[in-house]
């Protein structure tokens, strides 16, 4: 080969390797940023609020003692299931039975009393009986003084008796409450339920509460029956949330399990009461749902998760969430302080159309399109670091298997 060959062959090999480079850039240039992409359709969304708190029963008791004294019974353990009026201890009765008979002999002696000074009129009236059955037979036999002195004796007898039937009564009533505080040296069970706390033990001294100071807490009852999880609700929330909306709540002592719920009862106070002037933030208010079928391991005092579902929408158009981003104003001006709009980017030949839209509920997963998207669009859903960089006319490709239907 001649030289001058060579050299033809040299440029045309530069050329080509220039021209490949150019054709190169262009293409990459004319491909555009990578996304995903997702049909708009119709789906059935379900719209919950997340919130998290315990496990109670319902009603439970608290239970604890009126009168002071040692344990010298105590007939079931915690966890033990009881029946209303059933015996769960006793406390050493034997001060009180001495004050019961204290209080007998008190009333005995009252009643004595009585009697004797029923018997003290008696002989009274027929003193003064006697003596104006003599002043009727004449002047000179009974002065006016010994029959007024008689008459005041019947007067005062009168009143002594009326004293000592009230000593009977206060006779009677301070049996009545020995009598009562010694019945309550046995404690028994108000409700039937689970012994869900033991705080005594045979043998321990039980301390009766006063004003400023409470009294010991035996032990707590609980009827699970009926059990509720109690969750806090942030106060932006709670507006959508009505009684009766059905919830599925999640314990942690069961993983892998749902349990079906209904709400029972919506707070009307915060459940921290804020001060005036405190700079606290979320405010929480207690929402109660009933479980409709707890199971029989259930605990109080079990942490929850709940969703409380708040709106069901059938065959509603739908697009991910994250398709959906905000935009200014196309008439904002620059120090505009408009409300940003929310839209989604239609995918078009290649190209990324801004396309402002209606949301209506929120699903887990898909926003509802209330207008601006009709079914079969095409729709950017992803990566959201791209959908956030995008601008309307920006060209796009989709990336290998980044297109989805999504499923209804």
């Amino acid at each position: 080969m001649s030289g001058t060959r060579k050299i033809l062959v040299a440029v045309l090999v530069v050329l080509l390797l220039g021209g490949a480079g150019v054709l190169t850039v262009v293409n990459a240039g004319e491909r555009g940023a990578e996304v995903r992409v997702s049909e708009v359709r119709e789906r059935d969304l379900v719209s919950t609020i997340t919130a998290t708190g315990n496990v109670r029963a319902r009603r439970k008791v608290n239970i604890s003692s009126d009168v002071m004294g040692r344990v010298i019974e105590l007939n079931v353990e915690e966890g033990d299931e009881v029946e209303a009026g059933s015996v769960l201890l006793r406390i050493d009765p034997s001060q009180t039975e001495a004050a019961v008979s204290r209080a007998r002999a008190q009333l005995a002696q009252a009643r004595a009393q009585t009697a004797q000074q029923r018997a003290s009129l008696v002989q009274a009236e027929r003193e003064a009986n006697r003596i104006r059955a003599l002043r009727d037979r004449g002047d000179d036999l009974v002065s006016t003084q010994a029959v007024e002195e008689a008459e005041t004796q019947v007067e005062v007898q009168q009143a002594l008796l009326e004293s000592a039937e009230h000593g009977v009564d206060q006779a009677q009533a301070s049996l009545a409450e020995v009598e009562d505080q010694l019945s309550r040296t046995t404690i028994i069970a108000p409700i039937s339920g689970r012994v869900t706390r033991l705080n005594i033990e045979t043998g321990e001294t039980v301390v009766v509460g006063t004003t400023n100071t409470p009294g010991s807490l035996l032990l707590t009852i609980s009827d699970l029956s009926v059990v509720e999880a109690v969750m806090a609700v942030d106060e932006t929330d709670l507006p959508r949330i009505t009684l009766g909306d059905s919830a599925t709540v999640e314990l942690d002592a069961f993983p892998r399990r749902t349990f079906a719920a209904r709400v029972a009862k919506i707070g009307n106070s915060a459940i921290q009461e804020q001060t005036p002037g405190s700079s606290q933030g979320a405010v929480d208010y207690e929402v109660i749902l009933t479980l409709l079928d707890p199971p029989e391991a259930l605990r109080p005092d079990l942490s929850a998760v709940a969703d409380i579902i708040v709106e069901r929408r059938e065959g509603v158009l739908s697009v991910p969430i994250i398709s959906v981003t905000t935009r200014p104003p196309e008439d904002a001006d620059e120090n505009d302080d408009d409300e940003e709009v929310e839209g989604v980017f239609l995918l078009s030949d290649g190209t990324a159309r801004w396309q402002e839209v209606e949301l209506g509920i929120t699903g887990r997963d898909y926003f509802e399109i209330v207008s601006g998207l009709q079914v079969g669009d095409s729709v950017v859903s992803g990566p959201f670091a791209r959908i956030r960089s995008l601008s309307d006319g920006d060209a796009v490709r989709v990336l290998d298997g980044g297109s989805s239907s999504g499923s209804r």
